[in-house]
């Protein structure tokens, strides 16, 4: 049943802070099985919504293989105008339609065709941005500025993403709402590392993550009384792998070997569930981010990491800059080898700036959890279906 019909008569006297009702929800994105960062963020969304009573549905971009989710009722082929209408209107069947925005992932220059869809829609739409460039091409800001038109709502998930749509596109402030990326806390306490200390990266592997430089970091820390062991977690990435196989990964490899580290380098792909992921990060004595990325305003791995209360080492892209600045890390400019040494030699030999980054990240954990981030959304779309139902 749709919500104008269940509760128009509530929402007078009740008023919009004590609206009785969960609105339902449709999510347009990539999901499982397709692996990236944003398949991986609308199943926790969507799990997050659901265990809060929300009726979820998903309409998946199609990469080709087929969904066994009972949560995704459709797909949408890219370059399809009759698949584009039929998305349409399996969101149209919710209260509000939640769409995830990335250049990438629609049809047409530069995913220009989720405007189509969005002309269809006679619902409610929320738009999560996930990406924001300080240098869009002239038609990447057009496509941008009027996705966030036909949005009733615009969700960034960093105050940098936000402050960066205002100076550099087309949108009302007051529609643009700041909502954390969510993570998945922790269930048990880390327990007491032994052996030598672990510094992992992990996350879906390809060029730009930076990991070049921790593995020549290494070499410069074979002084230390415990060498540590740099452990590298994550598949390659389906479309790099696609394009090029695992040259990047075997690049990194003949890299340890060449340096004289191969003994300090292990490489894991193998595939880990979110609390496989969580217990792993939990076995580290520092996570390390070194992406190349100077544009990045989202990250769901320094979100998780952050919430496995392990102390970081990032270089200072845009999101790793706002989160990490409470002390919950280290940021190392980009291009400074040595910063990036100094930072990992004093987290293995220092315990007491160790335990305190630590006990920073732990203190913003709580903020992140994907309950607390779900009753974000749902606050939202409460308000935008009284607001569209008040002015019927």
């Amino acid at each position: 049943m749709n919500v104008r019909t269940s509760i128009s008569p509530l929402i007078a006297p009740f008023g919009l802070d004590n609206l009785p009702f969960l609105p339902t929800v449709g999510i347009l994105s990539t999901y499982a099985p397709t692996v990236c960062g944003l398949a991986t963020f609308s199943a926790a969304l969507a799990n997050g919504l659901s265990a809060r009573g929300v009726d979820v549905n998903v309409v998946r971009i199609s990469d080709g293989t087929r969904s066994a989710s009972t949560d995704v009722v459709g797909e949408l082929v890219n370059g399809s105008a009759a698949s584009v209408a039929a998305a349409a209107e399996l969101l149209n069947r919710r209260d509000v339609a939640i769409i995830q925005h990335e250049y990438g992932i629609y049809g047409g220059a530069d995913g220009d065709e989720v405007i189509e869809i969005m002309k269809a829609l006679t619902v409610s739409s929320i738009v999560i941005v996930h990406t924001v460039l300080t240098t869009p091409t002239p038609h990447q800001r057009s496509v941008l500025d009027e996705v966030m038109a036909r949005a009733d709502q615009v969700v960034v998930m960093s105050n940098t993403a936000r402050l960066r749509l205002r100076a550099g596109f087309r949108v009302n402030d007051r529609k643009v709402a700041t909502i954390p990326h969510g993570a998945a806390l922790p269930t048990v306490a880390a327990s007491k590392r032994s052996g030598r200390p672990i510094l992992l990266s992990w996350g879906l592997l390809g060029p730009g993550k930076g990991i070049e430089r921790v593995i020549d970091a290494m070499v410069s820390l074979k002084d230390l009384a415990q060498q540590p062991r740099y452990l590298v977690a994550g598949r390659t990435h389906p479309k790099v792998l696609a394009l090029h196989g695992d040259t990047y990964r075997e690049s990194l490899v003949a890299q340890a070997k060449r340096l004289g580290v191969e003994d300090s380098v292990s490489f894991d792909a193998a595939y880990r569930t979110p609390a496989a992921l969580t217990a792993l990060m939990q076995t580290a004595s520092v996570v390390v981010l070194p992406y190349d990325s100077k544009e990045q305003v989202t990250s769901g791995v320094l979100v998780d990491s952050i919430a496995s209360g392990r102390p970081i080492v990032a270089t200072a892209f845009p999101h790793a800059v706002e989160l990490l600045g409470n002390g919950a890390g280290t940021l190392v400019a980009h291009d400074d080898p040595d910063a990036l040494v100094r930072a990992l030699r004093r987290l293995l030999t220092d315990p007491r700036v160790a335990g305190t980054m630590a006990s920073e990240a732990r203190e913003l954990a709580p903020s992140m959890a994907w309950p607390v981030v779900a009753g974000s959304y749902i606050k939202v779309a409460q308000r935008l279906v009284a607001a569209r139902m008040a002015s019927a």
